[in-house]
């Protein structure tokens, strides 16, 4: 799923570069999958290490490098991914902001992707439940539960997707789409972490909510922050330019 969603991700990002007329060198555009890759897996990993299971791994170390076993938190993906797209971004001498939101909008694609493997593998399923489309999971005993990977790929996956992939195309400073990925997935796992089996290892954390609604009330903060600084920005530069004309 994760080279699907790479692969697919690429070609839309090409894409979208022809369409803008940014023909950059097919070199750096590999060199800075290549850089994505690496930081999304060692952020996914060690971001399951540190916010899921600490403890373990603590007395385990080696148990890290099991990444046979799963665990692998889309938290840290995006935090490993972030810190590989600047030092990619630095050594090709790529605008961040920019080259960010063409990445972005195709994120939710391996998002969806992960979402049905999730649910192909039987893991990550939902609270008990009685509603008609409830399903009996393998590893999740003989009751009903949600199919809260499901409900995952439609917000994550599909709902994220068509939303940014339509507002791509629309005069915004850079780094806005961006902004408003961090803000709606954020508000879209939130949502769906109420339908989804807390992490046995962690259960309930502050009260009824979960560590995936921790991180992402964090990441919401977040998005919120580069929206605001990203337009702050925009409006700094308008306003130095019309002062060099008076």
């Amino acid at each position: 799923m994760y080279l699907a969603g790479f692969v697919a991700s690429y070609f839309l990002v090409t894409y979208q570069l022809r369409r803008k007329g940014l023909n950059l060198n097919k070199d750096i555009v590999l060199s800075l999958y290549s850089y994505l890759i690496i930081g999304l897996v060692a952020g996914a990993r060690l971001g399951y290490v540190i916010f899921y299971n600490f403890p373990l791994y603590l007395q385990h170390p080696l148990e890290i490098f099991a990444v046979w076993q799963g665990g692998m938190s889309f938290h840290g993906g995006l935090l490993g991914s972030i810190m590989a797209g600047i030092l990619a971004c630095r050594k090709n001498k790529l605008a961040f902001w920019q080259m960010s939101d063409f990445l972005i909008v195709t994120a939710p694609i391996g998002l969806g992707l992960g979402r049905i493997g999730n649910f192909i593998n039987g893991e990550l399923y939902g609270r008990i439940t009685n509603v008609p489309w409830a399903m009996v999971f393998p590893s999740g005993g003989p009751l009903l539960r949600h199919t809260s990977q499901i409900y995952e790929f439609l917000l994550e996956g599909v709902v994220l997707f068509i939303i940014l992939w339509n507002l791509k195309d629309r005069q915004m400073n850079p780094g806005i789409l961006s902004a408003l990925f961090l803000i709606l997935y954020s508000i879209f796992r939130f949502f769906v972490e109420f339908f989804r089996e807390p992490d046995p290892q962690l259960g309930f954390i502050l009260g009824p909510f979960t560590m995936g609604q921790l991180l992402s009330s964090i990441m919401v903060c977040i998005g919120v922050g580069v929206f605001y600084l990203r337009i702050r920005n925009e409006k700094d530069v308008q306003k130095k330019k019309l002062e060099e004309v008076l």
